[in-house]
């Protein structure tokens, strides 16, 4: 998987082993161009995976960034990863590596950015966001943005969250979700 954009831009990232269904680079460039810049933003990455959407958006300025994956079968292949944000940028993301039901209840920093990823299988898309809304992971004029199928529908508010906008993307959707003010 190749990074589309900010300091390490062209640069690529491993496919760890397990189950992964990575984000295409089409799909990523346009979620980060419409997030537009980045820079000094804190950056939340739940269903990590590769770690490649949580070295995108460092890579775009983002400050503080954070994943979450639960496969302990990806740790080695993250850790090498993300190790490239460390050798040109000298900047760390925080890893964590347990179930992102866990890290959301446990969580005591709120993020400008929540980008979720879960596997296409998940079945509880409506309950995480309810989750990150109940917690106040989100700082006031944060987004939570959530990849989904399309055959699989999200209401229009969760919790104090509003869906503000969607992008279509294949058989795949984003979601786009803001405080409801």
């Amino acid at each position: 998987m190749r990074i589309t954009g900010g300091a390490l831009k062209g640069r690529f990232t491993k496919c760890p082993d397990g189950v992964i269904r990575p984000a295409m680079d089409r799909m990523r460039e346009s979620v980060f161009a419409i997030l537009g810049d980045l820079t000094g933003k804190t950056f939340l990455d739940l269903f990590s995976g590769s770690g490649t959407i949580a070295i995108e958006a460092m890579s775009r300025g983002a400050e503080h960034v954070v994943l979450c994956e639960k496969d302990k079968i990806k740790v080695k292949t993250v850790f090498e990863n993300v190790s490239m944000t460390e050798k040109v940028m000298h900047k760390k993301i925080e890893c964590h590596f347990m179930p992102v039901e866990l890290f959301i209840k446990r969580a005591k920093t709120k993020f400008d950015i929540i980008f979720c990823d879960p596997p296409f299988p998940y079945k509880f898309h409506q309950e995480l966001i309810e989750s990150i809304s109940e917690n106040g992971l989100l700082n006031e004029n944060g987004i939570v943005l959530i990849h989904r199928p399309s055959e699989k529908d999200m209401p229009e508010t969760i919790g104090h969250l509003k869906k503000k906008d969607y992008r279509i993307y294949g058989r795949s959707i984003v979601d786009f979700y803001e405080i409801d003010s």
